[in-house]
């Protein structure tokens, strides 16, 4: 359709300014906060209404107010059309061309109509429109208003307690604290100030519903952006916060300038600012730490350990352990876990916390299994096993693909020990092989099964022995059951990912066909 040309048929009514209007639409925006455009709108849709109460509803009735003067235009507008549905309203384009040579489609007819008195019934009607109108427009506004404050704290009054929800009166609207965003075991009563985070805002017919929380991580992040005015300038930033609201919280702190105290500020002197957030989250403890970008000096700091023995840091995995002293074990898990699992929320990693005795046991079973499975493959005696494992060495494959000056840079070990040694390893190795593809051969296992990445012969000997012979078997597997397949330890569970996914490639490829 061609852009919308209109022709204005005229009136003989006489139309005269009408000020009053003006002026009561500028009274209604003041009153009611809103713009004065939004006012004089109000009062053209009333007028629409009554003049299609009068003229009839079938036809299309369009009423304006000149904005300088006040003036009513009342007309109705006939669209020129292809095919005429509604003769009230539409005119065909041939019909168009005899009042109009240049009509074309979309072309638009519009006739004055004179001005008309309100009855009674017009009237009453026309203010209830304007009335309507307006409380829109204020809905708009307050919506627009609290979108543009969407995660930052607001304060109000509690007007309503339920068991399932606090209603807020927030001056010009409601806000609502859900029971799951309201911190465990506090009640409000009627009357009560109360500071929320504005999470969400959901328009309704009465204006708009703010969905507040008190249990957002965000909440704890403003409260300190307003008492803590390096942060509020940007001198320190919040890195990171984990949360059991009402019990206890993590935050991590971090200032780019050397000269600030990331911790002490947002502590305060003897503890006055965060002892004031404390206050308003009922009591929930607040652990400040400081942020660095060394993953084990971050994780110690999160746990609050001053010392550690020793830590492992997993970064495939994001896995770290940290073995403390006996005597220690049971402040770095905290009450139920809590200390460990907030601090792992915090830093993003997996932390296990283990103590030294029971570190030194699992690390001298590892050892002697190590050194059993080479004394068993490759006949050596028990020494020799434990130097080759103390060395780094710990299977045979490990051995098989190392050259001979490694061992030989082993005290007690000469050229004609390590050629012996890599010799065995190498033979003990391919005997491994010759015998898995005998197997694959008498079972009839595919290439496609193993194709897969990430495993070695000792794995795949594992998923045969456990009835796997295609990879749609390894595709119908979760990565847990892979895992225990494979044994604890045996992979990363990226890489178990990895396999999985590999395994289904081909369901992916044949959907994508199918499409």
């Amino acid at each position: 359709m061609t852009s919308r040309n209109t022709k204005t048929v005229s009136s003989s009514a006489v139309k005269q300014p009408r000020p009053e209007l003006l002026q009561i639409a500028e009274a209604v925006a003041r009153e009611k906060n809103i713009e004065k455009e939004e006012s004089i709108a109000a009062m053209e849709c009333a007028i629409q209404r009554a003049a299609r109460a009068k003229y009839g509803l079938e036809h299309d009735i369009r009423a304006s107010i000149n904005k300088d003067t006040g003036e009513i235009t009342v007309s109705r507008v006939v669209t020129v059309v292809e095919l005429v549905e509604n003769p009230m309203c539409e005119i065909s384009l041939e019909d168009a061309k005899k009042a109009q040579p240049d009509a074309e489609l979309g072309f638009e007819f519009t006739e004055v109509l004179p001005s008309f008195a309100f009855g009674r019934s017009a009237a009453q009607g026309a203010r209830q429109v304007i009335i309507q109108k307006i409380r829109e427009a204020e809905r708009e506004r307050h919506f627009a208003e609290f979108v543009e404050r969407k995660g930052e704290i607001v304060s109000g009054t509690v007007k309503h307690v339920d068991y399932n929800q606090t209603i807020i009166d927030i001056g010009s609207t409601e806000g609502v604290i859900r029971s799951e965003h309201n911190i465990p075991r506090q009640s409000f009563h009627i009357g009560d100030r109360v500071k929320a985070l504005l999470v969400d805002i959901r328009p309704e017919s009465h204006g708009p519903m703010l969905i507040l929380s008190r249990t957002h991580n965000d909440f704890i992040a403003k409260l300190f952006e307003q008492d803590v005015t390096e942060i509020y300038d940007g001198l320190i930033k919040i890195m990171g916060i984990a949360r059991d609201p009402g019990s206890r919280a993590k935050m991590a702190v971090y200032s780019p300038d050397n000269r600030v105290d990331p911790v002490g500020s947002c502590v305060g002197v003897r503890g006055s600012r965060v002892q004031s957030i404390v206050s308003e989250l009922q009591g929930e403890k607040i652990d400040i730490v400081l942020w660095s970008a060394d993953p084990a000096t971050y994780v110690m700091n999160a746990l609050s350990l001053q010392e550690v023995k020793r830590v492992v840091i997993d970064e495939e995995e994001e896995k770290i352990d940290v073995v403390i002293a006996d005597e220690f074990l049971s402040q770095a898990i905290g009450r139920r876990g809590q200390n460990v699992r907030l601090a792992s929320l915090l830093t993003g990693w997996k932390i296990m916390v283990v103590s030294e005795s029971d570190d030194s046991a699992r690390r001298v079973a590892e050892r002697s299994s190590r050194m059993k499975a080479l004394t068993e493959s490759l006949g050596l005696d028990e020494m020799v096993a434990q130097l080759l494992v103390s060395e780094g060495f710990f299977s045979v494959e490990d051995i098989a693909q190392s050259d001979i000056g490694e061992f030989m840079a082993i005290d007690g070990f000469n050229e004609d020990v390590a050629k012996d040694i890599c010799q065995r390893a190498v033979l003990f190795v391919e005997d491994q092989e010759k015998k898995f593809f005998e197997k694959c051969e008498e079972l009839d296992i595919g290439d496609d099964l193993l194709t897969l990445p990430n495993l070695d012969i000792s794995m795949f000997n594992k998923l045969i022995d456990s009835g796997i012979r295609t990879r749609n078997d390894v595709a119908d597997l979760s990565t847990d059951e892979l895992l225990d397949i494979l044994g604890e330890g045996a992979i990363p569970r990226s890489k178990a990912d990895a396999v999985i996914l590999d395994a289904r490639r081909e369901w992916f490829e044949d959907n994508n066909e199918q499409e």
